[in-house]
């Protein structure tokens, strides 16, 4: 059964333009592997600084490997001085329909 989330994140005041683009890279590495079905970062229209994460991957067993990355540890690392929180906010989906 395939593995959905949404991950949100607000830029601190000037940082915008950073998280951007380490999400820009991270979407990169992280459509590259093997388990990933979908992977799209959204802002708002009325709040760019709030970006928004959509996330499938093939299984949970997919869904594992891609938290054992090496590009995902070091963004999370690198968002930790940058969003609100020090990090983003991660709500797992289950399909309805």
């Amino acid at each position: 059964m395939a593995k959905s989330l949404y991950a949100t994140m607000k830029a601190l005041p000037g940082h915008r333009e950073k998280v951007a683009s380490l999400l820009r890279a991270l979407a990169e590495n992280v459509r590259a592997e093997p388990g990933c079905v979908r992977f799209i970062v959204y802002t708002l229209a009325e709040d760019p600084d709030l970006f928004h994460v959509e996330e499938t991957y093939r299984d949970e067993a997919a869904f594992q490997a891609h938290m054992a990355t090496e590009h995902g540890k070091v963004f999370n690392k690198a968002i930790e001085t940058l969003v609100e929180g020090g990090a983003s906010h991660v709500v797992f989906l289950n399909e309805l329909i």
